[in-house]
């Protein structure tokens, strides 16, 4: 140090309001910084559950569309039986074999 007293401490000098100001920004820095940090800090924790949620949105999403596609095969073969039992069904009768009685 040079030994010369701070500008509000010499002869003649006065604190102004922006001296005071400064006074009270370094007074709130490591406040600031600290708020910052928790702000920061909850923000990833935020973001990390966000990802998380998103991951398990998409793996849901992926096996409900291959639910999607066993159930789409299954209702074509379904109907393919049905079809084909409606063309038994209503098939012309003298096209059948008559029954074992006669």
């Amino acid at each position: 140090m040079s030994g010369i007293p701070p500008r509000s401490r010499r002869p003649g000098w006065r604190i102004t309001a922006s001296d005071a100001g400064a006074a009270c920004r370094r007074a709130r820095e490591p406040r600031v910084a600290t708020e910052i940090e928790q702000r920061l800090a909850e923000l990833e924790t935020r973001l990390a559950f966000q990802e998380h949620s998103l991951t398990e949105l998409s793996d849901a999403l992926a096996e409900t569309r291959m639910e999607s596609a066993r159930n789409a095969e299954t209702l074509v073969r379904v109907m393919a039986e049905l079809k084909q039992l409606r063309t038994l069904l209503y098939a012309d009768p003298g096209s059948e074999p008559p029954p074992p009685h006669y």
